[in-house]
């Protein structure tokens, strides 16, 4: 989820608290304490967004902040990990574990786990970048109000005015924040400010700016209010407010962003990962900490990617004498990489064909979802999909999700970077739709939404190597599905797992081993088919997202291994639904929990 409040979230790993929950006598009973444990993360759940009004939106909340946004100075953040660390120390003196049964023995387990994380994590708030071209304040602002700010009432228009009027305060205080890293010497990689100065050209382009088409934030606001069942005089008032918080606000606040942008850009060193920073190291060891759920270090990393580089690279040459191609494999990456055939036209054509083929591989595996999934593990929300807008495209990813509303007001969204068709070959179309659609995150991140009788930290919480580990298992799982009977997208496949595996390699490289950007895009041409400008645009997210990256294989291999554990020791007892039941219906966890559960899941199956 590359937006504004992902960053904030991630920021407090994932464990923004509200105030401790009121203490109250322990009690003695399992049922007594489930329920009380149950009601004491409800009251953290609501005291935890009324600090968060984005969140709010993303949940479909609205009350009074529904026009605000979330406070990101460091003084808020501070309030919030106190909290949070309270309220572990709160939860700790009012509850013992061993009083505690099932799920809510995990989810006591979880938040002390979170806690943990948020604990590590805070020291070192300062690395994080406010502006870069993935996660930045700059694009996670419209991207927020165009996709997550719905509007359905005259009060919906008029709070999405007040945060186009919040949108200078915001800024400022992202300023503020890249200034407190400036100071302990963390500035991001120097090519990264034309990319966020690009984005800010793009939002302030077009109507009421200039004498252009409607902006991108103009045309999501007289569109949505366009629809609504107003007077025609209350739409044009409503439209005129916008307009003048655009030109008064919005433009100005983005003018001084540039402005900082360009001169912090004079000012940035060179070099590309972390190890350049002071205490680089200790924030890498955490960040891959936290996103594999692991204690491996970067050299574990580093030669698992190796091993993993060579094992794709053997399945591939299959491929490769499958099709009777003469050369190396070497020689058939380029030839994958230049074939004509494995591309859309550079046009609104070509751009219409990827989405119909992604839409079409989609219904394919939703038809035959029921045959490998429970209904309790099947998504309820609509998926929609969507090209990235173009005010960020240039700078965004290739392909990403956001989840539903849990209340169903709005759908997951699969978005597809469609900028530059070249760097998006039609063999990957399957794999992609599967990994971020179904049976991957539309289904893992749906299915978590839809778990009412766990806390609300685990159903919108999450852990990284779990959600991606899935995504890549789902692109593998159309394989055993009977998916990929192209071998030139059986090879797609294949690419985004060495993708997936070449991500250990060069996230190391870079911000362990001191490979610069331009080591690990080399590496990247040599080992893969991956096109030129995907491959740039790769190894820059991996820049400024240290650790990230990694998750997605580890969270695989893990998955994939515990799977065939169970197929073994089952035999004729292992049905697949019953297996993604045991990842899934707990919802997001540890690698080492993940192991816990299946494990539970065999030896009930085996005392059967």
């Amino acid at each position: 989820m590359l937006l504004r409040a992902a960053l904030i979230s991630s920021a407090l790993a994932l464990a923004v608290a509200g105030p401790a929950v009121t203490a109250a006598p322990a009690v003695a009973v399992n049922g007594e304490q489930n329920a009380a444990l149950a009601a004491f993360f409800e009251a953290y759940d609501q005291k935890q967004l009324a600090l968060s009004p984005e969140m709010k939106t993303f949940r479909s909340i609205r009350d009074a902040d529904f026009g605000k946004w979330t406070d990101d100075s460091d003084a808020a953040n501070l309030v919030r990990y106190k909290l949070g660390q309270d309220s572990l120390a709160e939860m700790k003196r009012r509850f013992d574990p061993a009083k505690l049964s099932g799920q809510s023995k995990l989810s006591y387990r979880l938040f002390e786990y979170q806690m943990a994380r948020q604990a590590a994590a805070w020291p070192l708030r300062h690395y994080r970048y406010a502006f870069d071209q993935m996660n930045g304040v700059q694009s996670g602002i419209p991207a927020f109000l165009i996709n997550i700010h719905q509007i359905g009432s005259k009060a919906d228009a008029e709070a999405y005015i007040s945060r186009l009027n919040g949108i200078g305060a915001v800024l400022d205080q992202a300023i503020a924040n890249a200034t407190d890293s400036e100071k302990i010497g963390v500035i991001p990689p120097r090519w990264t400010f034309p990319y966020v100065l690009a984005d800010i050209g793009n939002i302030t382009k077009g109507a009421p700016f200039d004498g252009g088409a409607d902006s991108a934030l103009f045309a999501d606001f007289k569109g949505k209010v366009a629809k609504l069942d107003l007077p025609q005089a209350e739409k044009d008032a409503l439209i005129a407010q916008a307009a003048t918080a655009l030109t008064q606000v919005v433009k100005p606040a983005y003018a001084r962003t540039a402005a900082f942008i360009t001169a912090q850009q004079a000012r940035a060193p060179e070099g590309d990962g972390v190890w350049r920073f002071p205490g680089g190291d200790k924030y890498y060891a955490e960040r891959l900490a936290f996103y594999t759920t692991s204690s491996m270090t970067p050299a574990q990393v580093h030669d698992l990617g190796l091993q993993q580089v060579a094992r794709i690279h053997g399945e591939m040459d299959k491929i490769r004498q499958q099709v009777g191609f003469k050369g190396d494999l070497k020689a058939f990456f380029e030839y994958m990489r230049t074939r004509p055939e494995n591309y859309f036209p550079n046009t609104a054509e070509g751009r219409a064909q990827y989405l119909a083929e992604t839409d079409k591989a989609i219904k394919a595996m939703t038809a035959k979802l029921p045959a490998y999934f429970s209904p309790a593990a099947t998504p309820k929300a609509p998926l929609t999909v969507k090209a990235v807008e173009p005010f960020r495209e240039k700078s965004a990813g290739k392909a990403f999700y956001n989840r539903p509303a849990p209340d169903g007001s709005r759908p997951g969204i699969y978005y597809v970077n469609l900028y530059d068709m070249a760097d998006m070959p039609n063999t990957e179309v399957e794999a992609l739709a599967y990994h971020e659609g179904v049976p991957g995150h539309h289904l893992d991140g749906s299915v978590t939404s839809q778990l009412k009788d766990l806390p609300a930290f685990r159903r919108f919480g999450g852990f990284t190597a779990w959600s991606e580990g899935w995504g890549l298992y789902a692109e593998k799982l159309g394989k055993d599905m009977g998916f990929y009977t192209d071998p030139y997208r059986d090879f797609g496949r294949l690419q985004l797992e060495l993708h997936r595996a070449i991500r250990l390699v060069v996230d190391t490289g870079l911000h362990d081993k001191k490979w610069s950007r331009e080591q690990a895009i080399q590496y990247v041409l040599d080992n893969s088919a991956d096109a030129p400008g995907g491959v740039v645009k790769a190894i820059e997210r991996y820049a400024v997202l240290p650790g990230q990256a990694t998750a997605y294989m580890v969270g695989r291999l893990k998955i994939s291994e515990l799977r065939d554990k169970a197929q073994k020791e089952l035999g004729a007892k292992f049905n697949m639904a019953d297996f993604h039941d045991a990842v899934l219906l707990s919802g997001a966890v540890p690698m080492d929990v993940l192991e816990e559960n299946v494990n539970a899941y065999i030896a009930a199956k085996k005392a059967k």
